[in-house]
């Protein structure tokens, strides 16, 4: 990988009775790591972590970043530490064993994404960042040993590439994706640092079949606790609103949402990125506080 680039790839998923939901993101040159940033981005590969969190009863957060040494790729599996994302074909099975931040408490067990199809489709939002829907539409499965966890529901996976940060070429995006009666839909807006904002809404059946679909207009979410702008899609006269609770930052904030899409309601996972207020210095230390960096290259998987 270039110097100062990254990749990243995130899976979510929400229960079928909406009481629970989990997220995961393995990087490789972290986007939001500030020792990345401190060391002027030389070295993607030393700046990898697995972000998992859970969100509902027996919620947990883990975001440990480790070095090079801890870490494994091969064309089926990305390994950091004692945590790993292996893809035998058919679904993508993640392996975790992390410690919550800054509480220490496990999080161990398996979660399983089944894909109901893998698109061909790329997006370009920049010519330094590439958007990849590898499963709009599929099935996640959680089975955990700690916290004794197990459900399953929707879910969804993508992947980021880029050979620059993404604070130097935009202010702040939106994104949602909601499970539909096709499959999914989902929806971009972006602001860049540079020229007129823009914006995505796609259609996926559940062949990985896309559409260009008009966007219904953008309405707004009340903002998070940090006051971050919320914005998402929704047919006029409806009132998009929160139905889980998922991650609330100073300069990010993850919700489940019900929204409705054509005269479809829909529930599905919102993201909002306020990239002016990552850049701050002081976001930064605090996310040195809740991302710790791992020292040693001790790899206790495979």
């Amino acid at each position: 990988m270039d110097p100062d680039g990254y990749a990243w790839w995130y899976l979510d998923g929400l229960s079928g009775d909406g009481r629970y939901g989990v997220s995961v993101i393995g990087f490789i040159g972290s986007v939001f790591s500030p020792y990345y940033s401190w060391t002027g981005r030389r070295d993607p590969l030393n700046h990898a972590c697995i972000n998992v969190a859970l969100y509902g009863p027996k919620g947990r957060w883990a975001m440990t970043e480790r070095g090079r040494g801890a870490v494994t790729q091969t064309p089926e599996s990305f390994v950091v530490g004692p945590s790993a994302l292996h893809w035998d074909g058919e679904k993508l099975v993640v392996h975790v064993d992390e410690r919550s931040n800054p509480d220490l408490r496990r999080v161990r067990g398996r979660i399983t994404l089944r894909p109901d199809a893998i698109t061909d489709q790329e997006v370009l939002f920049h010519a330094n960042h590439v958007w990849r829907p590898f499963a709009p539409s599929a099935q996640v499965e959680v089975e955990l040993d700690q916290p004794d966890l197990s459900w399953s529901g929707h879910g969804y996976m993508d992947a980021n590439f880029g050979t620059a940060a993404l604070e130097a070429d935009f202010r702040s995006w939106t994104w949602a994706r909601f499970e539909t009666a096709r499959g999914a839909a989902i929806f971009y807006d972006v602001v860049p640092r540079r020229g007129a904002a823009g914006g995505l809404a796609l259609s996926f059946d559940r062949a990985g079949r896309i559409e260009v679909m008009e966007a219904p207009p953008v309405a707004r979410l009340p903002r998070n606790l940090w006051a971050v702008k919320r914005e998402t899609r929704a047919d006029p006269g409806y009132r998009p609103h929160r139905i889980t609770p998922m991650l609330d930052a100073p300069f990010y904030s993850r919700t489940a949402i019900r929204t409705q899409i054509h005269g479809e309601v829909a529930e599905g996972v919102h993201e909002a990125l306020d990239l002016d207020r990552f850049r701050n210095r002081f976001i930064q230390f605090m996310l040195a506080m809740r991302m710790p960096r791992a020292l040693g290259t001790t790899r206790r998987f495979f």
